[in-house]
């Protein structure tokens, strides 16, 4: 395996990413008030573009993505008090709109909780994925490609779930709180998981600056990420996003060595092994906790969110599909899945 100096990316400012070039006109809209002024200035006329945007498209889905940065780290040049403006979260809210619509009728629905989770908790033979895509090609840059995509995510992994806390109680909130100390390091930043994909991103040649390669990733890369902040931020959907999270974790152990033996195949540096081998084995026992304590307990206090635990359920895996076959069929055409290729 070659390690090449870190490609040229987004560039920073004190530690955060400026404004991307837009994806279409309503990112264009939000991104020129956003870099205009304060909070305040005048954001109209955006009803037509919500309206006209494909849910999943990458106009679409750069603008939620910003409007969610605000509840992150921020953008720079961006004042912060934009993360509260009546008139941007009125179009973030229309956005949302259309796109949770957009995931609702993309998936079968239906309130079976432990249907829902069997059919997860079952790898089919012959459904690796991405994970065995990558395994039985050894190709280094489509690795180092599918690592860009996982750094809009990976960069703030367990940021997003951390919302839905103060919104559960009892067995739930302290199983969810289980699994988020361990992915927050356990009290050790080292162990930080974040911080170890940071440490990833170093060791296979690539920028680990945080969102780095925002400008490089594709819609359905930037879409999983705003599934989990959509869930997160409303409190409607607080068994969307417990849904989601055990989804997420049931599926990781799995793909997860199928990465570290990938990349282990490639000669990769230990630090980029170290990552997915670190998730094999704390996944498996989240697994545990979420299905046992996390959903369980909330279906025990709320019976009445079965429904939204498998819309999170399928949700997931509907962006990991879509994401999947983004970039298996610009690799089956030998073209990258980036918007912007990583030489560039």
């Amino acid at each position: 395996m070659k390690t090449a100096d870190a490609p040229s990316a987004t560039p920073q400012t004190d530690g955060l990413v400026p404004l991307p070039e837009p994806r279409g006109p309503l990112s264009e809209l939000l991104v020129g008030v956003l870099g205009a002024g304060p909070a305040g200035s005048r954001l109209a006329d955006w009803e037509g573009l919500v309206d006209g945007a494909d849910p999943f498209g990458e106009d679409l889905q750069l603008t939620l993505y910003l409007c969610y940065e605000l509840h992150y780290r921020g953008l720079a040049g961006v004042d912060p008090e934009w993360e509260w403006d009546p008139g941007l979260l009125a179009m973030r809210s229309a956005a949302e709109r259309k796109f949770l619509a957009g995931v609702r009728s993309s998936v079968s629905g239906g309130d079976d909780v432990q249907n829902a989770l069997a059919a997860l908790l079952t790898e089919p033979e012959g459904a690796a994925g991405l994970s065995g895509r990558l395994l039985d090609d050894r190709s280094w840059w489509q690795m180092q490609e599918f690592l860009t995509h996982r750094s809009v995510y990976h960069l703030k992994e367990a940021d997003p779930q951390l919302w839905v806390i103060p919104r559960l109680g009892g067995r739930a909130k302290s199983g969810l709180v289980a699994v988020e100390f361990d992915e927050f390091g356990a009290g050790h930043e080292t162990r930080v998981h974040a911080r170890l994909y940071a440490d990833l991103l170093t060791g296979a040649g690539l920028d680990a600056g945080y969102l780095r390669y925002l400008e490089h990733a594709s819609a359905p890369a930037l879409a999983i990420v705003n599934t989990m902040s959509l869930f997160g931020l409303h409190r409607s959907l607080r068994g969307a996003m417990v849904g989601h999270y055990a989804a997420v974790e049931i599926t990781s152990s799995p793909a997860c060595a199928r990465l570290a033996r990938a990349l282990e195949e490639l000669e990769a540096p230990e630090e980029c092994v170290h990552f997915y081998r670190e998730h094999v084995s704390a996944d498996a026992v989240h697994e545990q906790l979420m299905r046992r304590d996390v959903v369980d307990g909330l279906l025990d206090e709320e019976p009445h969110l079965a429904g939204d635990v498998v819309l999170g359920l399928q949700a997931a895996e509907l962006m990991e599909d879509r994401f999947a076959a983004h970039l298996t069929r610009a690799w089956d055409e030998g073209a990258s899945s980036l918007r912007r290729p990583l030489a560039d």
